[in-house]
């Protein structure tokens, strides 16, 4: 799976905690994720997992059509994604490979999650069912 990169703003994270409904302030304030020990403000963790399956289920279904669905996915969170407040932000970088193609018809995709050259998200796989390898 080629790479895939997002790019993630202080924008961006006031967006999804707006969605999610997760307005801790290590999201939003610098000096509240400093005084919990963090380098400041972090991407929701959320937000990390949710972009990296986005890059694995835009790429399936490219290559195998729009029936690909997701059966399995899980991950660790590793280190957070400091995110500056600048206008370009931070950039989290997905990128995979196909692991295993099973007899039922099921896929698992290892993910690398990186963001700064550091993994920030481990043990990141999905399992999507459709036909493969696609015609």
């Amino acid at each position: 799976m080629p790479a895939r990169t997002f790019r993630i703003t202080r924008e961006r994270l006031v967006a999804y905690a707006a969605a999610s409904g997760d307005h801790n302030p290590i999201h939003w304030s610098d000096t509240r994720a400093e005084a919990v020990g963090l380098p400041g403000v972090i991407a929701h963790g959320m937000l990390s997992m949710g972009l990296a399956a986005t890059a694995v289920t835009d790429w399936a279904r490219q290559a195998a059509g729009a029936d690909v669905r997701v059966v399995g996915y899980g991950t660790r969170f590793t280190r957070p994604v400091p995110v500056p407040d600048t206008a370009d932000g931070v950039d989290l970088t997905v990128d995979g490979v196909v692991a295993d193609v099973r007899a039922d018809g099921t896929v698992r995709v290892d993910l690398t999650v990186r963001c700064a050259g550091q993994k920030v998200l481990a043990r990141t796989r999905a399992v999507l069912a459709t036909t493969w390898p696609p015609a």
